[in-house]
């Protein structure tokens, strides 16, 4: 482990360097206690303006699961239909109502995002993928294992789910404790040098 990293090594191992996409899971449930810790960890990272625009929808066994499927991927639909609870990550375009109270310094933002609906999508959907980072992480760091997927049917989801609503889904992710041969193998990760220049 990094010596320069603050981060106490089991930590690191948990969040980073152990942690992988799961594939399979147990039968273990995951509690609303856990789905409550996680975002109580993931709501304290930064967006723009503090805007937070991720929103969550948990979907559970049943029917809401059977509906979920239809508009996954043939390669996920089988791992989504076993996870003990599956999230659809969504960005909501209509996040400024909510800026008064999330950016209270300069709560006229509101109104000047209400008179540009592309500039505010384009703002919720960048600033809700930075806040899936997040939540990913804290997913790990409540000791579960999460499976994010973009092989969906994003526009079938959103008619699905939300409908009349200003979310518009980004991600799905499986949730729960890792089951048999859960992991593929680790794939090689790019080097500093491979990816760093400095100006």
């Amino acid at each position: 482990m990094n010596d320069l990293i603050a981060l106490h090594p089991d930590a690191q191992a948990l969040l980073f360097t152990d942690a992988r996409t799961a594939n399979t899971f147990t039968d273990e449930p995951v509690t609303e206690e856990q789905l409550r810790a996680i975002h109580e960890l993931a709501k304290y990272p930064p967006t723009a303006a503090n805007t937070q625009p991720l929103r969550v929808l948990y979907v559970h066994h049943g029917e809401p699961r059977e509906r979920l499927l239809t508009h996954m991927n043939d390669g996920n639909r089988a791992k989504t239909a076993t996870a003990p609870v599956v999230a659809v990550l969504a960005a909501d375009t209509d996040f400024h109502e909510l800026i008064p109270r999330v950016f209270p310094i300069r709560p006229q933002m509101r109104d000047a995002l209400a008179d540009d609906p592309a500039g505010r999508e384009h703002m919720a959907r960048f600033n809700a993928t930075l806040q899936i980072a997040y939540w990913l992480l804290a997913v790990r760091a409540a000791g579960l294992a999460a499976g994010p997927m973009a092989g969906f049917d994003a526009a079938g989801i959103d008619k699905e789910f939300f409908a009349d609503t200003s979310w518009r889904s980004l991600l799905v992710v499986n949730l729960g404790k890792p089951g048999p041969d859960a992991w593929f193998p680790r794939l090689p990760r790019l080097d500093y040098d491979d990816i760093v220049r400095h100006a």
